[in-house]
């Protein structure tokens, strides 16, 4: 993957900032999605402005796998976690640059979260396949790009190869800000 396009390790502090809920409030988004026991993947999870909040909506009984291709992300996220006591039903796991490196995963998750890190990804890569592999039969993936970084158009193309690997659109949730489509393994 070019580091070009994958968003700096140190963006990832503003990225992280309590004053992004302003606009993007996690537990707003979330909560329809996700419910006690679940388990979720959230790929490109940077420092954990959406994991914390998964890991408390899963609760106790729940899990959340964060996956990052970037090592200095992960160790922010872990002591994140760590200082808010939430370190026990998360697992962080450094990706590799062409896959979530998550096989062991396969058919076990409720919830992928992809927000903001689709367009990051190199061309053709195998993304939605990998992630509709982790995910079990009516397994949802709430899938949200920047609109300021993605065209009305490119974020069609990315739904078209969405349902090649066999998701299709449910739902298309308000998230300001936003393309979204919350999508469905069949």
């Amino acid at each position: 993957m070019p580091d070009h396009r994958v968003c700096p390790w140190w963006l990832g502090y503003l990225l992280a900032s309590p004053l992004r809920r302003l606009f993007q409030d996690p537990t707003k988004i979330l909560s329809p999605y996700v419910r006690e026991g679940m388990t979720v993947l959230e790929p490109g999870s940077g420092m954990g402005f959406f994991t914390l909040e998964l890991v408390r909506l899963v609760g106790p009984e729940g899990r959340v796998v964060a996956v990052d291709i970037q090592p200095k992300m992960l160790a922010s996220l872990n002591r994140r976690a760590a200082r808010a006591g939430l370190s026990a039903h998360l697992d962080a796991r450094l990706a590799a640059p062409d896959s979530m490196v998550v096989g062991d995963l396969a058919g076990s998750s409720d919830l992928v979260l992809a927000f903001a890190m689709v367009h990051e990804l190199p061309p053709g890569n195998s993304f939605f396949a990998e992630a509709a592999l982790v995910m079990k039969s009516g397994g949802r993936l709430l899938f949200a790009e920047p609109a300021g970084h993605v065209s009305d158009s490119e974020f069609q193309a990315q739904l078209a190869v969405a349902g090649s690997a066999g998701l299709d659109v449910v739902d298309r949730p308000s998230i300001r800000r936003s393309h979204a489509a919350l999508l469905e393994k069949s």
